[in-house]
Order: structure tokens, then sequence, then C-alpha cells
């Protein structure tokens, strides 16, 4: 059985939250699976509301 090795992270934007899961797990994007689970919310004018962007990075296992 393998083990999955997967980071969920937020970021102000999806790219941003991205990159931090692939500083977090030490990998190139090419050696991850990058699935998005929500996008970034702006709030009205700045104001409450606003959510960030979050996106599970799963480690791609080599043969």
């Amino acid at each position: 059985m393998k083990k999955v090795k997967y980071v969920e992270v937020e970021g102000k934007t999806v790219e941003e939250a991205i990159e931090k899961a692939l500083q977090e797990l030490k990998l190139p994007r090419n050696r991850v699976k990058i699935e998005s689970l929500s996008e970034e919310k702006k709030g009205l004018f700045g104001m409450a509301g606003a959510k960030p962007a979050k996106v599970r990075v799963s480690v791609i296992e080599s043969k």
C-alpha cells in the first residue's frame, strides 16, 4: 500500500498557495499533482469577506 503524501495550503492567490506548498514539500512543480480546492475571493473594498485560495499538492510517486 502506497503512502500518499500531500499538503493543503492557503494563500492570497492560487499561485501563492502552490509556491508555499512546493517550498514545504521541497519539490519542483513537475514532481507534484496540484488540485485547486477553492479560489481566492476578494472582499468588497478590502472589507471583510475576503477568503484565501486553497490548494492540495500531492507528491507524484516515482516508479
